[in-house]
């Protein structure tokens, strides 16, 4: 994921002949790096201390969640894949450790016959009634308390503006 500022630029514009990779900057350079690194950091931050009071990874958290805000908490499971950015045969083996905790069961789905549904169990809603407060807590800390107003709107405006591009949805 690294990236450069090529040796040529002059006051921060990238140059080069029609073709060449459009270099970044110093301050791009600089803001995705801290942008990268921060992130990573974050989520990392969030993952251990979720699975540190909880026993539940983030991974494993956004498959709960994902299921609990559908109708009938339950999803095709091509659909929970692609809601969690994960590849078909790693969701089905984080759904398999689910339902081995009781908290997810798979069933046919009914529409067709051939595709499988994960179900989010009441006990899989419990767990993540109890993690939610545990999660959220997480978040505030180590991000949204050490924002400004204004860069929390900033935040919202990337986002959206990164979303209108990157998500097929």
């Amino acid at each position: 994921m690294s990236t450069h500022v090529s040796p040529g630029s002059d006051a921060g514009q990238p140059v080069g002949p029609v073709g060449e990779p459009r270099w970044l900057c110093a301050d791009e350079q600089q803001a995705w790096r801290a942008w990268l690194y921060s992130t990573l950091l974050l989520q990392d931050r969030l993952d251990r201390e979720l699975t540190h009071a909880t026993g539940i990874s983030h991974a494993y958290y956004e498959i709960l969640v994902n299921l609990s805000e559908v109708p009938e908490r339950r999803l095709r499971m091509s659909e929970l894949a692609d809601r969690c950015l994960s590849s078909r045969s790693r969701l089905s083996h984080a759904v398999s450790r689910l339902e081995e905790r009781g908290w997810v069961r798979r069933q046919v789905c009914p529409d067709d016959g051939r595709g499988q549904l994960a179900v989010l169990t009441d006990e899989g809603f419990a767990a993540l009634e109890a993690a939610a407060p545990v999660h959220v807590e997480s978040v505030r800390t180590h991000l949204f308390d050490q924002l400004s107003p204004e860069q929390v709107e900033a935040m919202r405006d990337l986002g959206e503006t990164l979303l209108r591009h990157l998500d097929p949805h």
